[in-house]
């Protein structure tokens, strides 16, 4: 898949480029290293959109700068936690096109060496064992130019030690002790003001069962994990900057290989999506959506589904840039960035999703032939390919009225001639209706000398070009039309329930829709256009032999406005 992918611009530059670039230079504090940088995704979830403007910088920028980047699961706590997830991450990150080699790691292969240190900050007298309850914790914090406290502060260093290896051995219940930091209780910055290292969990480790039952964390935890692996450069969102603090008391005062340097960057936000796994956990678990994978989804699996590409993603991340300060991307521009991609690659075929019949009654009846028509003609190279054609064709319900609306260019009664997409001109002649009145086949005449239905052949021809599609080889297909999930634009705003902003018109299904039958053989995760209706791709999961599905990825409208 990586040799698909449109290799990053090398030449581009943002601030953390100029940081590193600082770093690895003369007199920097990585001099002549090779920059190391590290995705840590935590595997209680599956990847989205938002994880994927991470890992692209992340993993780009090591590959900018001739340098490494590690794969590294961020378990260290045990909740929610599942190989599932673990498996769904690596699978998501090689589509994208981006390898680790052998530097995939699991925080909790260095659940000793966490413990090791912990040890150590408590017999430099820099962290002690608190027995404050949650709430106590709470009343206790103080607020903004109230000190934190903590009667337990200066409990003596033999004691903390002795209760920290008895919370290690399993004798006390959750939440009845912590290992805190010992910093500043009067810090201006509320995470420095004795943050916990450690907590009591007594829920078994998705990878080590029950050994363990107090947890490191988060920003315990990596600090140490970066420095054991030799990271230069840990990049991460912007959240994390006001912990950056944190981060470095942690290097500084541990007893590690190497102090890696933390820099920020402002997450990635769409509109019209939710991308706290949280709340795309609770759309699955309330079957608001199929699955992680729901096309609907911001998840990469689900985007893959829905039939996105790799190249389309990557661009995406590439030209939204990276920044310091908070943004919201419209959706549009990533339909865009898709469009673009499936534009120049997508094989054009056509397929008709709410269909009647068209007869033409002057085309002999038991005659079949084969018309030629364009595979791509954004793409020479693409050729052509061959379409049956004969007296009975499928056409799109709304090519035909039978009392037109004015400026009407399709098929109605006495209308004007209008092309067969490759095939011939044809001119509407009638229809037949059913008992209720409604419209159940279409009449019309073709001009058996128009083979082709060239625009340039000099016919000056008043009706509009339609395409169809063979009934007597038609390939019967379900068709799903996607919309946004979420009808308000800001469906994540604190002040709002993001299950009331659900779009209930964010799936349409189709059924009886005609597709040409070559699609018959086509598989995941092919990507067509159907001509005038939008790209599309077959559905990994719901399509098989004898019963074809297929997706719309984007519409062929472009709303972005460029």
């Amino acid at each position: 898949m990586a040799d698909e992918i449109k290799a990053p611009d090398m030449e581009s530059r943002n601030f953390i480029h100029a940081f590193i670039e600082e770093d690895v230079g003369p007199g920097g504090q990585f001099e002549g290293m090779t920059v190391h940088t590290r995705f840590p995704p935590e595997p209680n979830g599956y990847l989205h959109i938002g994880h994927c403007k991470a890992l692209t910088i992340d993993f780009g920028t090591a590959e900018k700068y001739g340098g490494l980047c590690n794969l590294r699961m961020d378990d260290t706590n045990p909740t929610k936690e599942d190989e599932e997830f673990v498996e769904a991450i690596k699978e998501d990150i090689h589509w994208l096109g981006f390898d680790w080699g052998d530097r995939f790691f699991f925080g909790s292969d260095y659940f000793e060496e966490d413990y090791r240190q912990a040890e150590g900050l408590i017999k430099k007298g820099l962290a002690y064992v608190c027995q404050l309850t949650p709430e106590e914790f709470k009343e206790y914090r103080g607020g903004v130019g109230v000190p934190a406290r903590s009667p337990y502060r200066d409990r003596p260093m033999e004691e903390s030690l002795d209760l920290f290896r008895r919370m290690r051995a399993g004798e006390f219940p959750d939440g009845a002790m912590t290992l805190r930091a010992k910093i500043d209780l009067a810090s201006g910055n509320f995470n420095m003001r004795d943050p916990v290292l450690y907590r009591i969990n007594h829920l078994p480790h998705h990878r080590h069962g029950n050994k363990w039952c107090i947890y490191p964390m988060y920003d315990f935890a990596h600090p140490i994990q970066d420095a054991l692996e030799g990271i230069t450069h840990s990049l991460c969102s912007l959240e994390f900057e006001a912990h950056r603090p944190l981060y470095n008391w942690v290097v500084e005062h541990c007893d590690l290989p190497a102090k890696p340097r933390q820099i920020e960057f402002a997450r990635l936000g769409i509109d019209h999506t939710v991308m706290s796994k949280r709340k795309l956990r609770r759309l699955v678990e309330e079957g608001r959506v199929s699955g992680w994978d729901d096309p609907r989804m911001p998840t990469l699996c689900g985007l893959r589904r829905r039939g996105y590409t790799p190249r389309s993603i990557r661009n995406f991340c590439e030209r939204i840039g990276v920044a310091k300060s908070a943004n919201v991307v419209e959706y549009g521009f990533l339909e865009h960035c898709l469009r673009e991609d499936l534009n120049a690659a997508a094989e054009r075929v056509m397929a008709v999703l709410r269909p009647i019949k068209l007869t033409i009654t002057n085309y002999p009846e038991g005659k079949t032939e084969t018309v030629t028509v364009e595979n791509n003609p954004v793409d020479p190279a693409a050729g052509t390919r061959g379409v049956a054609f004969s007296r009975t064709l499928w056409v799109e319900a709304e090519d035909f009225l039978e009392v037109p609306v004015p400026k009407y260019k399709r098929l109605y009664p006495g209308g004007p001639e209008c092309r067969l997409k490759g095939a011939y001109l044809i001119r509407c002649t009638g229809c037949v209706k059913d008992e209720a009145g409604n419209v159940v086949e279409i009449l019309c005449e073709y001009d058996p000398e128009s083979r082709g239905g060239d625009p340039t052949d000099g016919r000056k021809v008043k009706g509009a070009t339609i395409h169809w599609v063979d009934a007597a080889t038609a390939v019967d297909a379900e068709v799903r039309l996607y919309d946004n999930l979420f009808s308000d634009e800001n469906p994540d705003a604190a002040d709002k329930d993001f299950i009331e902003c659900l779009n209930p018109h964010s799936l349409e299904i189709l059924n009886g829709c005609k597709v040409e039958s070559s699609l018959a053989k086509a598989k995941a995760p092919a990507n067509f256009q159907f001509l005038r209706q939008g790209y599309f791709c077959l559905d990994s999961r719901d399509s098989a032999p004898g019963h074809l599905v297929f997706n719309r990825s984007v519409s062929l409208k472009d709303s972005f406005k460029k």
